[in-house]
């Protein structure tokens, strides 16, 4: 296909619709501390494959890979070490080349509803592409979020549909985990009452085959709910130690992030935030929501990077004890979502023009941070 004459590659250092309360930064809330507690023990399906990168990014020495883009939400890695990335409302999937290049747009996916905070969102390889050349992607139809697969340019097949979809939280994160199984955030399409469900899609993070059945070893057999109480999630990651962390937004005051264990309940919209109800999980970390609002995560060392949207910074969380840190604060506005490439480097992208930024000329763009 031809390289997108709209996108614009740069390598250079760097130097809308009412909300209530609810999503990526439009919400007016109150200010609180930043709180910290010592993850506890996690008792995730055990894994195989899923590698993290052992060295830290250099986050004072930004690269500007590419810019120019509109709205990119998911980011995912080829084999070969290109980047996929996924734009919500033009339904586009392009391709970044490893060392540099224009963007390709190597494939489109039909129906797309991009109204509100739906669009495409999510997107995954598959670990074993090499051989299958599968590719995953969550997006917004008329009627429903749903999730397809495909090989790129060609005919999708849809494994998994009916998760309601609204013009807030409709999730929409797509990650492999570390024992092969593809791993979705969903959110409760503004009904908090799905999130409680066991029986429902909505609120939950699901653990499902390739084919969209319910994963084997799931905590009740035959549902594809992995843990259940969620209000949007939008970040996935897992620690050197297999440990599982989801990311989500909050409402009126603590957005978290959460060591998810199958089968337990986080407590939307019973609990907001540490409660210390022994009926549900107090999150790991819990930020004020115009500190984050927080999206895309990954963990590289021993550290847990996560964007934030409304607070337009990127946190970071030392998975071994200590504080967080804000780090990129208001110097790229937005950020959507973070990844790990094959050679270590963090790459970052900016949602400026979601509808929600304040987009500058060179806007969106995706930064990468080499390990050092």
């Amino acid at each position: 296909m031809k390289p997108v004459a709209r996108t614009r590659l740069v390598f250079a250092a760097a130097g809308t619709f009412l909300l209530v309360a609810c999503s990526d930064g439009e919400a007016a809330t109150p200010r609180g501390e930043t709180t910290f507690a010592p993850p506890p023990s996690s008792a995730a399906a055990s894994p195989s494959a899923t590698a993290t990168a052992a060295k830290s990014p250099d986050l004072g020495k930004p690269q500007t890979i590419v810019s120019g883009l509109e709205a990119p939400w998911g980011l995912a890695f080829l084999p070969d070490g290109s980047a996929l990335v996924s734009e919500r409302d033009s339904g586009d999937i392009l391709r970044i080349p490893t060392g540099g290049g224009e963007p390709e747009r190597v494939h489109q996916v039909d129906g797309v509803d991009a109204g509100g905070e739906g669009g495409l969102l999510g997107i995954a390889v598959d670990p074993e592409y090499a051989q299958n050349k599968y590719v995953y992607a969550y997006f917004t139809a008329s009627g429903d979020n749903r999730i397809i697969q495909f090989r790129l340019g060609g005919k999708p097949r849809i494994i998994l549909d009916g998760i309601d979809k609204a013009g807030i939280h409709n999730g929409g994160r797509l990650a492999f985990g570390p024992d092969g199984f593809l791993y979705v955030g969903t959110g409760d399409a503004g009904n908090g009452s799905e999130s409680q469900d066991r029986d429902d899609l909505n609120g939950k993070i699901l653990r499902i085959t390739r084919d969209g059945r319910a994963a084997p070893g799931n905590p009740d057999e035959g549902s594809r709910v992995w843990s259940l109480g969620h209000r949007n999630v939008q970040g996935l990651a897992w620690g050197p130690d297999k440990k599982m962390y989801g990311i989500e937004f909050g409402q009126n005051t603590w957005d978290e992030v959460n060591v998810i264990e199958p089968g337990r309940n986080y407590g939307w919209p019973e609990a907001e935030g540490k409660e210390g109800n022994s009926r549900y999980v107090d999150p790991l970390v819990q930020w004020s929501t115009d500190e984050a609002s927080p999206s895309g995560a990954a963990v590289a060392g021993d550290t847990l990077y996560v964007a934030g949207l409304r607070g337009e910074r990127l946190w970071t969380v030392p998975l071994g004890g200590g504080e967080p840190e804000a780090e990129l604060n208001g110097e790229y506005g937005r950020l959507r979502t973070v990844a790990v490439a094959p050679d270590g480097a963090l790459w970052v992208t900016t949602s400026n023009r979601d509808g929600r930024g304040d987009p500058r000329e060179d806007d969106d763009k995706i930064l990468r941070f080499a390990a050092s």
